[in-house]
């Protein structure tokens, strides 16, 4: 199972976010929800570093399959709105193939 945590501060700002596990849905190379939430993951990294010029620090380790992102700064109204596509689209991953791929939980810090 892939769990995702967001984190978020008491006023709403994003902090960053982990990404942690492989969903299991299917063999490795023909999982095709873990590969759809690396997608997602990945481009809204990439995106919010080249568009939105966020401030931030990336970690990965693909043997454990974790991505973690943790915001320097507050993200602009861009890169906002950004990590809100990353969710949506996470999220409705979870609704089509079940929670026992993908977790999403959204955590204050």
């Amino acid at each position: 199972m892939t769990k995702i945590v967001i984190q978020k501060s008491e006023n709403g700002e994003y902090k960053g976010f982990t990404c942690k596990g492989h969903s299991g849905f299917a063999s490795k190379g023909a999982d095709i929800v873990c590969a759809s939430i690396s997608v997602l993951v990945i481009n809204a990294i990439n995106s919010m570093e080249k568009l939105a010029e966020a401030d931030m620090e990336v970690l990965e380790d693909e043997a454990t399959g974790t991505i973690r992102c943790h915001m320097n700064k507050p993200l602009s109204d861009s890169g906002k709105v950004l990590m809100d596509s990353m969710i949506l689209g996470l999220s409705e991953i979870s609704k089509q193939y079940g929670r026992q791929y993908l977790t999403i939980k959204i955590k204050e810090v």
